[in-house]
């Protein structure tokens, strides 16, 4: 699979002044924090929260007794060299024994996790000579997710042996991160809308035991997303049938057929229409060839769509339409796919900034799409007699503010 790059660093303006600041550590003692897998011991010294390498133990986390979704938050930290570490956010704790699929930088490959461990979202903390602080990884499940250009300002914005400054905003599923002013991330990754915050001492082997410290650690806790369904699983009100294909509703799931010699593609379409919005489905497609449509112009079908295909560049982009540019971008492969079973679609458009992913994988990311279809339908494809298709979706879901 193609892998697309992961980071934008445009110069966003920071959310605007939210609820009051609490602190998330009262300077004297570790109430309302719990430590989580390892054996290294967290004490407070100074205003500050220690954490110390114990040879032989796995990575340890001190976590908040509290789930946050949507936050703006700020620390300082430094470590002693060569001990890298890292922040969790929204994050959790796998109930059984689990599986994960973790991309090693040239594949995914399947790796197995304890009941207990965490698991997350985590903004990394490191020595500058790796330049990937403030970058996210996803602990116990994906592996990376964003780091910062190699050699760029935002990779150097770390220092070693020194307080460093982290503001770290959640909103949705958005999540950035600055270092000492400096951007370092600026992702869509819709997998976690709320969890707790956890503080990382990494697993270490060396001739003597290395520290991690933490200090002036606040937070303003701005709500929480939700997922929110736009189709009910049992009729199609809201939804209309255009052009040739059948659609049914079967075992909760709309259900696209090519019809037999009708050439056309068919759709069923969205009575309402969104500009930014972030949903996510799941599908699965026994054969032929379909795709989800977004920001569509029902009239003439001009459209946005997030390839779902039974062989190949499922995730991927193409612009339908007069005028569309069809295939833009996006994996050769569906290597991210369950083939036999359902696979989860997610397509966040905000703005000109557009990103698919199949599974938690990104498939697809434009961080600027100049052409700029801003506003539309939702559809589903089935396509016509040349490629007959059989293609389920379900569970349909926008996400929102909780109100």
């Amino acid at each position: 699979m193609k892998r697309l790059a992961l980071l934008t660093l445009a110069a966003l303006p920071l959310l605007a002044a939210g609820p009051e600041w609490k602190p998330l550590f009262d300077g004297k003692t570790l109430k309302g924090w719990t430590v989580c897998n390892g054996k290294a011991p967290y004490t407070v010294e100074n205003n500050m929260i220690v954490g110390a390498t114990v040879e032989g133990s796995p990575n340890s986390f001190l976590c908040t007794d509290r789930e946050y979704g949507d936050f703006v938050f700020e620390f300082e930290t430094k470590t002693t060299a060569p001990l890298n570490s890292g922040v969790q956010i929204r994050s959790h704790r796998y109930p059984a024994d689990a599986t994960g699929r973790i991309f090693n930088g040239k594949e995914l490959v399947e790796r197995k996790f304890p009941a207990g461990r965490v698991y997350g979202y985590q903004v990394e903390v490191s020595d500058d000579d790796r330049g990937v602080s403030g970058g996210v990884y996803d602990e116990a499940r994906r592996g990376w997710i964003s780091r910062p250009e190699p050699g760029s300002k935002a990779a150097k914005a770390y220092k070693n042996g020194d307080w460093n400054h982290y503001r770290i905003e959640a909103y949705g599923d958005r999540i950035r991160v600055w270092v000492n002013g400096i951007q370092t991330t600026d992702i869509r990754d819709p997998m976690d809308q709320s969890g707790f915050i956890g503080l990382q001492v990494h697993s270490f082997k060396g001739p003597h035991p290395t520290k991690v410290y933490w200090r002036n650690l606040r937070i303003q806790d701005l709500g929480k997303h939700v997922w929110v369904r736009i189709w009910d699983g049992k009729t199609m009100n809201g939804w209309r049938h255009q052009g040739g294909g059948t659609f049914t509703i079967e075992d909760g799931a709309i259900v696209g057929r090519t019809k037999e010699g009708d050439e056309r593609a068919g759709y069923v379409v969205s009575e309402e229409a969104w500009s930014d919005l972030t949903f996510r489905m799941k599908f699965r497609i026994p054969k032929g060839n379909s795709g989800v449509f977004v920001r569509t112009d029902p009239t003439n079908m001009a459209s946005y769509e997030v390839e779902v295909d039974s062989i190949r560049r499922t995730g991927g982009f193409w612009e339908t339409g007069p005028g569309g540019r069809t295939w833009v971008t996006g994996p050769e492969d569906n290597a991210v796919v369950n083939a036999s079973g359902w696979s989860e679609l997610t397509a966040a458009l905000h703005g000109h900034n557009i990103t698919f992913h199949v599974n938690g994988q990104q498939t697809m990311y434009l961080p600027y799409d100049s052409i700029g279809r801003t506003y539309g339908a939702i559809a589903l494809q089935a396509h016509g007699a040349k490629n007959p298709t059989e293609v389920w979706f379900k569970d349909i879901e926008i996400l929102v503010p909780e109100k």
